[in-house]
């Protein structure tokens, strides 16, 4: 026999005569911070002991915040338990002398950001393995100026860890506890700051493919005028077996129906809707790399805005080249958009973006924001009166064709090393038959050849080299990935 007790986050049978149980505590091995929060397997790594620990390291850099006393704010996303993670978090941090404003549904990882800025919170939680497989959850914390902590922050939080008492009683207080749309503030917000009328009026057919994540059913309710195709948005915590990512392998269900309903254009968003790929009437899968430019020059040539721009490493030259028209400074940071979102809050940056799917407004927020962009595109494509895949044929006229891929090529620990050996030397004078004209190792070891460049980064936990290549032909662009390859033989 037993008696349960009930919690929103979890059952507890408590035996009338219970065993002793003798349990150790090895939560601080296994949190390890990544560049934008914990993840890990659930029920594994990720479970409610872990959890606690997190929470109660995070608490302890809350509780010294300037802010403090506007709390914090907790989403979640569309991931298996998250909802349970999240009530879990704000039971916790409440337990602390902490107000929460706790989300009462799930919603965008950038609408947890926007709430925190407007409020001038002391920061905020969000529950989202972002685009990580659905086996994994996650753990972002969110800083008072609207994006993610900073590295120095985490390395704080980080620390507190093993000063955590995981066995420490959890004493909730309900009266510091609030649950608050904000989902409808950040739509609220879209409204006021994006020209959603100018984009009913266009009247072109739109497909929202949310990939089963928390950015389902915004894009339609924010344009009622028009009949929105939403495409996978209902609540599959296995995201129909694929990684909730905006890729071109992830979307050809997507392609096939927008060709089928005869869509002008698709917005795509990851997991917890902070990242963006399109699709063009035509099927073209239109990737982070062409929206931040076709977005770039609209706002420098149309809306005569200025201001510093920053990219990773790995995105596309042609940022670059924008910036040399129109004399704006660009910053080319390494990989990851953490780097990227710290130069938002420091630096007079007018957007800011990454490789892969990230990008940011800083006048919206110092964050990655996919449902703000795709709107932002759409908005475009209709004051400019011109479809998707014409204003990426502007800059293919302006600045000349260009494509991109990326690979993750999985060796064993000698042949990465072997790799890395080979590529760290900078003294390849040619990539198959095409002729090398400049080296970097800003962030990983980057072959400028003619008609385009690779960059090989090997990851520091696992035998892969990450490899990116720009080229002026897709032929192009897999000899060097070929290249890249065989330089582990």
């Amino acid at each position: 026999m037993c008696a349960l007790i009930f919690r929103p986050y979890a059952y507890y049978c408590i035996p009338f005569q219970p065993r002793q149980v003798k349990i150790i505590f090895r939560a601080s091995m296994q949190i390890k911070f990544g560049t934008d929060g914990w993840r890990a397997i659930i029920a594994k790594e990720y479970t409610f002991e872990n959890l606690k620990i997190a929470t109660l390291a995070t608490a302890r850099y809350f509780l010294k915040h300037p802010n403090l006393k506007n709390g914090v704010a907790v989403g979640y996303d569309t991931r298996f338990m998250s909802k349970s993670f999240a009530h879990f978090v704000a039971d916790i941090l409440t337990s602390q002398g902490i107000k929460v404003f706790l989300s009462n549904r799930f919603l965008p990882t950038p609408a947890v950001s926007l709430f925190v800025k407007q409020k001038s919170l002391a920061g905020g939680v969000m529950i989202t393995a972002s685009h990580n497989p659905a086996n994994y959850n996650g753990f972002k914390v969110k800083a008072e100026y609207g994006g993610s902590a900073h590295p120095e922050t985490i390395a704080e939080i980080e620390n507190n860890i093993p000063l955590v008492n995981p066995k420490e009683e959890i004493k909730v207080n309900a009266d510091l506890l609030e649950v608050s749309d904000l989902r409808q503030f950040y739509k609220d917000y879209l409204t006021s700051e994006l020209n959603l009328t100018s984009i009913e009026k266009s009247g072109y057919r739109i497909g929202h493919h949310a990939m089963y994540g928390a950015g389902q059913g915004i894009v339609s309710e924010l344009l009622p005028k028009l009949a929105v195709h939403n495409f996978h948005s209902t609540e599959d915590p296995t995201f129909g077996g694929i990684n909730p990512e905006p890729l071109p392998k992830n979307t050809e269900g997507f392609r096939n129906y927008l060709l089928e309903q005869k869509l002008n254009v698709g917005i795509i968003n990851d997991g917890d809707a902070d990242r963006i790929g399109m699709m063009d009437e035509k099927g073209n899968f239109i990737d982070s790399h062409k929206i931040f430019a076709v977005i770039l020059k609209y706002l420098v040539e149309v809306k005569k805005i200025s201001g510093e721009v920053a990219r990773t490493y790995a995105l596309t030259q042609v940022i670059n080249k924008i910036c040399e028209k129109h004399r704006l400074i660009c910053h080319n940071l390494p990989i990851g958009f953490k780097h990227v979102g710290k130069m938002m809050t420091t630096n007079n940056i007018l957007m800011g973006g990454e490789e892969s799917g990230g990008i940011g407004i800083t006048s919206h927020l110092p964050e990655r924001d996919g449902v703000y962009i795709g709107l932002l595109v759409l908005e475009i494509m209709a004051e400019r009166k011109k479809l998707l895949s014409e204003l990426v044929d502007e800059l293919y006229a302006e600045y000349g064709f260009f494509t991109y891929d990326r690979i993750d090529a999985h060796l064993t620990e000698e042949e990465k090393q072997r790799a890395i050996l080979k590529a760290s030397s900078g003294s390849f004078n040619s990539i198959e038959d095409m002729k090398v004209t400049k080296f970097e190792n800003l962030d990983g070891y980057k072959y400028f050849f003619e008609g385009g460049w690779l960059l090989i980064r090997p990851s520091g936990t696992e035998p892969v080299l990450r490899l990116y290549c720009e080229a002026i032909s897709e032929d192009h662009v897999q000899k060097a990935l070929r290249f890249a390859v065989n330089l582990s033989q």
